[in-house]
């Protein structure tokens, strides 16, 4: 293993590029000092009301500050938006350069005035929300030998409740033959997804929302869950896109599910919530029959993660449940997962093994992407997912300047081990709607009811809810000095 530390974001700037092709060109944000986020280059956000007169004031200043010709860029995209927001294009995008986007800078700088005679918000970048192992350092998945059961293990169903708990996960789609796994037999899925490549090698994150769909049906057998493959780029979306399609017929015959399972998410320019997701957000308030559990995401920071950092935004009180992760032995927070006020509980997150490809046809290879770190990226010391198991990545620089240096590539059989908060989340999911079916209570309700049962463990010296599934069996970790 080369002892540089991989440059795991740029790596994946690269990958979901590469998927989104010509259909959105990418530029990196920044949060402070790192790269935080990605959003689309040469475009900003408004709400449908608003688009006419943010792209004038945009005009305007451009015409004053660089020129007549520059009147032409601006331009609102109009279409039918459930969402209820327009993507205004304010300059020309370029992927030759990934640096952060001038044009969009520019424009969000000349609407401020605007937004200050109106005293709200107008404009925003158009932020890509993606899986949350994306863009953050969550691992990628182990194979695990076919006789070796889930973690958390299937638990028994008693058949308490008349009308079954209703669960959508909101991911990429679900793979072929999953029902091969037979405790999925009340998964259903909307969109399959495409798991090999030209080669016939297994694309990056395929298999993402079936290891969660299994998550959530081993914690609560019973559970009626439904897939909706819409992260289909890398696991990649942008915002808008995203609150189209919540509100544009993602919901089957306009019912709203029980739970909703958003394993994805995204920082955001100064922290603010997605303007993209405004609307969306609005609904779930009018349903008070759903819930919102989403990942708390794996930067390793405290920085607010959207749509999870609604959690504690007033007004959204007992909407959405936001879910860190807890390292494999269930003592402390994992080294990866996001943390803050905003997020509710943790789960555990490290080393879960679920469904992954289907175990009753030819067994399908993959190679690695990412090259693991010499070290843990946050200090922590114990083996850790940043290190362990280490293996050699396709896309980082050591691999691609060194012929000799192949990916490494593995064999899967059914199941895989993986771990991130986007794996504490559907266990959050399954033991909310394991209470419902046992104490016939709404979704709400139930979160509510069984935070406040839960004792607060002590992480990173914070009390904070840890929820943990009665069939997850923990590891013992070990300690590795710190070589930062």
């Amino acid at each position: 293993m080369a002892n540089a530390a991989p440059d795991r974001f740029q790596e994946q700037f690269d990958q979901i590029q590469d998927a989104m092709g010509d259909e959105i060109v990418l530029a990196a944000g920044f949060e402070g000092p790192e790269r935080m986020f990605l959003y689309e280059k040469g475009y900003v956000l408004a709400r449908a009301d608003d688009a006419d007169e943010v792209a004038s004031v945009v005009r305007d200043a451009f015409v004053r500050d660089r020129g007549g010709d520059q009147a032409d860029n601006v331009r609102v995209e109009r279409d039918d938006s459930p969402g209820g927001v327009l993507r205004i294009r304010v300059g020309e995008p370029d992927r030759s350069e990934r640096s952060s986007d001038r044009d969009v800078s520019d424009a969000l700088r000349a609407v401020e005035g605007l937004e200050r005679d109106n005293s709200r918000r107008m404009v925003s970048r158009n932020h890509i929300v993606s899986i949350a192992v994306n863009c953050c350092p969550g691992d990628e998945p182990v194979p695990v030998p076919r006789d070796r059961p889930p973690n958390p293990a299937v638990a028994e169903f008693s058949g308490r409740g008349e009308v079954p708990v209703s669960v959508l996960v909101v991911d990429t789609g679900l793979v072929e033959n999953y029902r091969s796994h037979p405790w999925m037999h009340r998964v259903e899925g909307v969109g399959k997804e495409v798991e090999l490549d030209k080669e016939g090698v297994l694309k990056q994150y395929v298999g993402h929302g079936t290891f969660i769909a299994g998550l959530v049906s081993a914690v609560a057998p019973g559970t009626d869950v439904t897939v909706h493959g819409t992260l289909v780029n890398a696991g990649a979306i942008s915002e808008k896109v995203l609150g189209d399609k919540l509100l544009g017929g993602m919901l089957p015959q306009g019912r709203w599910p029980d739970i909703i399972n958003l394993s994805a998410g995204t920082p955001s320019t100064c922290s603010e919530t997605l303007l993209g997701l405004e609307r969306f957000m609005d609904a779930l308030m009018e349903h008070p029959e759903t819930l919102l559990v989403a990942a708390a995401g794996n930067n390793g920071n405290d920085v607010r993660f959207w749509p999870a950092a609604y959690a504690d935004r007033p007004g959204y009180a007992g909407a959405v449940v936001s879910v860190g992760a807890l390292r494999k032995d269930g003592a402390d927070r994992a080294c990866f997962s996001n943390h803050g006020p905003w997020v509710t509980a943790y789960a555990p997150g490290e080393r879960l093994v679920s469904a992954f490809t289907a175990v009753d046809s030819t067994p399908a290879v993959y190679d690695y992407q990412h090259s693991t770190f010499p070290h843990c990226r946050y200090g922590h010391q114990y083996d850790c997912t940043c290190q362990f198991p280490a293996h050699r990545g396709e896309l980082s620089e050591s691999t691609k300047a060194s012929p000799a240096a192949a990916p490494e590539r593995v064999v899967f059989d059914g199941l895989a081990e993986w771990s991130g908060t986007s794996f504490s989340t559907p266990l959050v999911v399954g033991m909310i709607a394991d209470y419902m079916m046992r104490k016939g209570t709404g979704s709400r309700e139930a979160a509510r009811r069984l935070l406040d049962e839960t004792p607060a463990g002590i992480l990173q010296n914070v009390p904070t809810p840890a929820l943990i599934p009665s069939t997850w069996k923990s590891a013992s970790v070990r300690s590795v000095p710190a070589t930062r």
